[in-house]
């Protein structure tokens, strides 16, 4: 576990807002130097605390209107293995994130559709033929309030 201070919890916060910042811009905002401060994200990428950067797509102005969290219970544990659903349903476009998780489900799974036809469709074809493949309860998005900031 590397240290942190208050400098590097800013940088952390201000990286999480906008990936893009420079380290000039950067430090302009926290009273360091450019050097001083791409020395700090290196040392956070290089301890892992940094492990790249994304790019954050509007699904909707995509056209892709609908989110979808699908709990899956796999009906036939021991005979398919875990790797073998993962690998499956990482392998749908529409599938965003795939949670192996504890609880009344073995997976959590987000999905995208243009639309409710289209979710169904995805639904029909590939989620309900992936390997092991169970039970499925589906929970519509409705609103997203909060995207997730750092810890």
């Amino acid at each position: 576990m590397i240290d942190l201070d208050e400098t590097d919890r800013q940088i952390l916060r201000a990286l999480r807002q906008d990936a893009s910042l420079s380290a000039g811009e950067l430090g302009r905002r926290f009273g360091l130097s450019q050097p001083a401060c791409w020395r700090r994200v290196k040392r956070l990428t290089e301890a892992g605390v940094l492990t790249g950067r994304r790019l954050v797509l509007d699904r909707e102005a995509l056209g892709f209107g609908v989110t979808v969290f699908l709990g899956v219970k796999l009906a036939t544990k021991g005979r398919v293995s875990l790797d073998e659903f993962e690998r499956a349903a990482s392998a749908i476009p529409e599938v965003q994130t795939v949670e192996h998780v504890l609880g009344l489900f073995d997976y959590r799974i987000r999905v995208v559709a243009r639309d409710l036809p289209d979710f169904e469709r995805v639904l029909r074809r590939r989620i309900m033929t992936l390997p092991g493949a169970g039970n499925v309860e589906a929970n519509v998005m409705l609103s997203e309030e909060r995207l997730p900031g750092p810890l």
